[in-house]
């Protein structure tokens, strides 16, 4: 059994940051992709970005150039840094991972609300 746990969420104004955290434990062989995706009450879930194991991040067009992923292989964690926040970045936060190659944990969240 695997678990991921979010944290660092909360209100920042309009231009601010946040980082947020995620830590994965339990039966962990190999952790493989990770990532943050976001979700609106009422729409999909998004994809905000990913990291391979080796590093390799992706991010979605709108976060591009204000987001950073990072990841620590040794502690099982990942980082989302967040800059220039929008109001459109309110969302709650989701923590995904490809665990033991068979295993697609996800956190349970952690909100995030950019004032305007």
């Amino acid at each position: 059994q695997v678990q991921l746990v979010e944290s660092g969420g909360g209100l920042v104004q309009a231009g601010g940051s946040l980082r947020l955290s995620c830590a994965a434990s339990g039966s962990i062989f190999r952790i493989n992709t990770m990532g943050w995706h976001r979700q609106v009450p009422g729409k999909q879930r998004e994809l905000v970005a990913t990291i391979t194991r080796g590093g390799s991040t992706n991010y979605a067009e709108s976060v591009k150039g204000r987001f950073t992923i990072s990841r620590d292989n040794a502690k099982n964690t990942v980082a989302l840094q967040m800059d220039s926040l929008k109001p459109e970045d309110t969302a709650v936060y989701y923590c995904n991972a490809n665990i033991n190659w068979n295993i697609n944990a996800w956190g349970k969240g952690t909100l995030v609300t950019v004032s305007s």
